[in-house]
């Protein structure tokens, strides 16, 4: 017998979100290991708010929902809110009811802020790493380092003179051409996000506003275990190294690998001033310089593969990018960004950990 095509809605409904959401949906690892660690940072989260007035929005929640926006893919916090009103997955993982209502994305942001005040971010990827290390995932003794071009939310339009009166907001969209003019970063400042400098990855490729990514990952698992963000410039991916390696406990012996750029003298001599081997590979492009790095390292298994683990980092920079939505950035000025690129690279660290756990006997 046919069924009839109602579209009666019934009024209630016995069934709970927790009910609806399948026993092997992989959302379920991930709020596993996102609960645990938002355990350990709940005494820091209570140390951002009053004990009276009226009672915000739950961190813990934000930041299940702010984690959905990442693993999703979801653009603005305006359609991560059009989500959570009706997607059941999305509630249930943020630990919203049916009847529960949404917040409004002004409302969100604001609450938003205010872990970026608290350096939240920073916090909550040191809470997974702290899960990953318990379970065994990390390595103590090979990393590798890199860095990865972020492009920021401004247009070449907005890379004006520093000393040049503001355009008026009457024109809406004019027509600019800079053709033939010289402009640095020295002389030209961006209205739109004082804090992108304009910046050319290599030789041939076009010269974009943005920040610098920096990274740095173990080999065992391939988990980022620190985040760096920088001004644009052509030092910086070293720099950030340097600050990296310098910040891990401990000073037993370690490796470093990393791609040709970090193959120079300052750089490995600093390494191995911090008891670090640099695994870096060899620059021997025609007219280049002699590499830095000898038979003396080379001629060892380990460096070899290092240089097979150290591409591994290009995977994080590619989920960061295409899943996590770093590949345009949304938000403007370096803290926020700072931010952004180490709350995602936790999330890229939660989704990995969650297929090296289920393989664990």
């Amino acid at each position: 017998m046919r069924g009839a095509d109602d579209h009666s809605g019934s009024m209630f409904s016995y069934v709970s979100p927790e009910e609806r959401v399948p026993a092997d949906h992989p959302l379920r690892a991930v709020r596993r290991i996102t609960d645990r660690a938002l355990e350990r940072l709940s005494p820091r989260l209570g140390t951002l708010y009053v004990n009276f007035g009226r009672p915000s929005i739950p961190p813990e929640k934000l930041l299940r929902a702010l984690l959905l926006q990442a693993v999703y893919t979801i653009r603005s916090e305006r359609q991560l809110m059009e989500q959570l009103d009706y997607n059941i997955l999305f509630r249930w993982f943020v630990g919203l009811g049916m009847d529960d209502p949404v917040w409004s994305p002004t409302t969100f942001t604001k609450n938003r802020d205010r872990l970026l005040n608290g350096d939240i971010a920073q916090a909550f990827f040191e809470a997974v790493l702290l899960h990953a290390d318990t379970a065994r995932l990390l390595s103590d003794e090979h990393f590798t380092v890199d860095g990865t071009l972020l492009e920021a939310w401004a247009s070449h339009k907005s890379f004006r003179p520093r000393n040049e009166e503001p355009p008026s907001s009457a024109g809406g969209n004019p027509t600019v051409n800079f053709r033939g003019q010289r402009r640095t970063n020295d002389t030209h400042q961006s209205t739109t996000d004082p804090d992108a400098r304009l910046f050319k990855k290599a030789v041939g490729q076009p010269a974009r506003l943005g920040y610098l990514g920096h990274v740095l990952m173990e080999h065992r698992s391939g988990l980022i275990v620190q985040t760096i963000v920088t001004p644009a410039t052509g030092h910086a991916e070293r720099d950030a190294a340097l600050v990296m390696v310098e910040a891990l406990p401990g000073r037993h012996r370690i490796t470093v690998a990393g791609d040709k750029y970090y193959d120079t003298r300052e750089v490995v001599r600093e390494l191995r001033q911090m008891h670090a081997t640099p695994h870096v590979a060899q620059n021997a492009a025609p007219g280049w310089r002699r590499s830095c790095i000898d038979d003396r390292t080379t001629r060892h298994a380990g460096y070899a593969i290092s240089q097979r683990k150290r591409k591994l980092v290009e995977q994080s920079f590619g989920w960061m990018k295409t899943v996590g939505g770093l590949r345009k950035l949304r938000h403007r000025g370096g803290p926020l960004v700072a931010w952004v690129f180490s709350f995602t690279a936790a999330a890229y660290n939660i989704v990995r950990m969650r297929r090296l756990l289920l393989a664990q006997p």
